[in-house]
């Protein structure tokens, strides 16, 4: 217990999903945090988006902790209301150490000529500006503190490797590793370590929906979560279909902690051998 016992982490996407996991198990081992999520459906999803009750209840498990948690709306593509979360969080919790650069947005699969520019636009700039955005939003409170700090950025199995169906997905997870470890190169000095996490597949909103489940079984008519598991494990050489969101909460702990103090620019997958495919 108490691997970030007292220090401050920035978390987007933080309403539930791996996000609010990343809350409690950052708040869990001693971290206050600062939350935001944008707390609204966003067009061309097959899925509703957070809501702010939704942020509310990763609020009352991080409070349950006993840890403090100032908890915003706040969507990445907007920098003013990313800046000024963040300000405010620091003003009320004293510091920022970790940055957990979390929130995404899925898709709906189709083939990267089909896009329209609509759809590959929103794609890149909430899953790949607006990580960008999280970091520069943040890094003047890490750098103000002098003490170093860990910034986690999410990126997914497909920021290592190409899936069909998802092109502007795959190209904005890409991305994220390519200013990862840009940031690495460029904040080293100042022992501000930058590393991605790179998840297989994850049971939450963006993959339990009816329209993932016809990608993953176009052979039935009205598929259902049960029926993708043997497609989802089959990508998997660990015999499972998806991990949870804590077992990437983990991974975040570690980076986050001064057990990989000397860990920057990598690429972490939590994949169940994904990568090995």
């Amino acid at each position: 217990m108490g691997r970030v016992e007292g220090k401050v982490a920035f978390i987007t996407g933080a309403a539930r999903g791996q996000g609010r996991s990343h809350a409690i198990r950052l708040a869990e081992e001693g971290a206050d945090i600062i939350a935001i999520d944008a707390c609204a459906d966003q067009p061309n999803l097959p899925y509703p988006g957070a809501t702010e009750d939704d942020l509310q209840q990763t609020v009352k498990a991080v409070d349950a902790l006993g840890r403090r948690i100032i908890a915003r709306k706040a969507d990445v593509r907007d920098f003013a209301a990313l800046k000024a979360a963040v300000d405010e969080g620091v003003e009320k919790l004293g510091r920022l150490d970790i940055v957990v650069g979390n929130a995404g947005i899925g898709a709906i699969p189709k083939r990267a000529d089909e896009f329209s520019e609509e759809v590959w636009n929103d794609m890149l700039d909430v899953n790949l500006t607006g990580v960008w955005r999280t970091v520069r939003a943040a890094l003047p409170h890490i750098r103000a503190g002098k003490r170093g700090g860990s910034i986690i950025l999410t990126s997914s199995i497909g920021g290592l490797k190409a899936f069909p169906n998802m092109g502007h997905y795959v190209a904005a997870k890409h991305g994220v590793v390519g200013i990862a470890r840009t940031f690495a190169r460029e904040l080293a000095t100042e022992f501000i370590r930058v590393n991605t996490v790179h998840p297989t597949a994850v049971p939450t909103d963006l993959l339990h929906n009816e329209t993932f489940y016809r990608l993953f079984r176009p052979d039935l008519d009205a598929p259902t979560a049960e029926d993708m598991i043997p497609a989802a494990t089959a990508d998997n050489e660990m015999p499972i279909p998806w991990v949870d969101p804590v077992d990437i909460s983990n991974a975040v702990l570690w980076l986050a902690s001064d057990e990989a103090r000397f860990v920057t620019g990598v690429a972490l997958p939590v994949d169940a051998g994904c990568m090995l495919k």
